[in-house]
């Protein structure tokens, strides 16, 4: 490789200077002419956890007749280089499940799934006698119709919808169960909870097409 400023040893003691050890700058990689007055040196890192990484060290000339001077030591990622993990915020990060026993996840106040209580519209919830209740000084934030939907589609879609294997082998849908509880608001016509304690769906939310071998209507004929 062509040193045209003749600095190979200034830059590989300005990376071990900077990696604090000699082992962790290895062989040379390249040397990269920028231009007439700054080139970078690349050397192979050792440096633990920074795996395919490379110590950059630019040199700079401010004439032909100028001494080199070392302007930048820094460690840059190469083509193989092991890199952290794209950032994901913390919001975005908890999952379905992750809540345990005194853990607390705060909720953005820019959450989509949720309105001010003043905006509920009477399509989406049950206005009987707590209607002053919930649109005045009652809750902050009630579910908006993006939170519906999408609480919707996850309902439907799990294990307690339509399409799993003991809802197919059900006698009868939940709908017509007598241990069938509608729940209020605008999903009522959609879903309800379990009140069969013998059920594997007891206290909870089933869709109307869920179904399970407990049904109130699954009776023995007498032979």
């Amino acid at each position: 490789m062509d040193d045209k400023f003749n600095a190979l040893e200034l830059a590989r003691s300005a990376a071990i200077e900077d990696s604090h050890d000699a082992k962790f700058v290895g062989d040379l990689v390249s040397i990269d002419q920028e231009d007439e007055r700054i080139a970078t040196y690349l050397f192979e890192s050792s440096l633990p956890g920074y795996g395919g990484w490379r110590w950059a060290v630019s040199i700079i000339k401010v004439d032909e007749d100028a001494n080199p001077t070392i302007a930048d030591v820094v460690l840059l990622p190469g083509a193989d280089s092991l890199l952290a993990p794209e950032w994901i915020p913390y919001k975005d990060r908890v999952q379905p499940g992750d809540v345990g026993v005194g853990d607390i996840v705060p909720t953005s106040a820019d959450d989509l799934r949720l309105v001010p209580g003043f905006a509920a519209l009477p399509g989406d919830e049950d206005l009987d006698q707590m209607e002053q209740f919930e649109l005045g000084l009652g809750r902050a934030r009630v579910l908006s119709i993006v939170g519906r939907d999408a609480a919707s589609k996850r309902w439907y879609e799990g294990d307690r919808g339509p399409n799993t294997p003991i809802s197919q082998y059900a006698p009868k849908p939940c709908f017509s169960c007598g241990f069938f509880i509608p729940i209020a608001g605008s999903l009522r016509s959609a879903f309800g909870v379990c009140a069969n304690a013998l059920s594997p769906e007891d206290a909870r939310v089933v869709s109307v097409e869920h179904g399970c071998g407990a049904h109130s209507e699954a009776l023995v004929v007498p032979e």
